[in-house]
């Protein structure tokens, strides 16, 4: 019999699966069903700091003009972990930018899930 916490950490973990597919898709709708009404997203730019996004609204328009921003975007996520509602993703993130420059960046995502959806998504990348 699987006790409350091992049951929680395999739904965060089917949460995050299948939200960095529809990343990967760039799938904005299917992004945004798979994060709460009251999400809360820190961005990792501009450094040192980076911005927070809260609520729909607001985390809708930052994935739509990180999408927009670049001509191909990939997500690799290199490791992760979970344990109840939260979630640790390391990952490396590629882009080719509109001038055909291609790049990437090396980072993990704090999370925490709620009733099946993201409710925070902290980044932090290297450098």
């Amino acid at each position: 019999m699987l006790d409350h916490t091992t049951v929680q950490t395999e739904a965060t973990l089917d949460t995050i699966y299948r939200f960095n597919e529809a990343f990967n898709r760039q799938d904005v709708p299917a992004v945004m069903a798979l994060m709460t009404d009251d999400c809360l997203f820190e961005g990792t730019y501009p450094a040192p700091d980076g911005q927070y996004y809260r609520g729909q609204a607001q985390v809708q328009d930052y994935w739509n003009e990180l999408f927009n921003s670049n001509l191909q975007t990939h997500f690799d996520a290199e490791e992760i972990f979970a344990s109840g509602d939260r979630c640790v993703v390391r990952w490396i993130y590629h882009w080719v930018s509109k001038d055909g420059n291609p790049g990437h960046v090396r980072g993990i995502d704090l999370c925490k899930v709620r009733d099946g959806k993201v409710a925070e998504k902290f980044s932090y990348v290297k450098g």
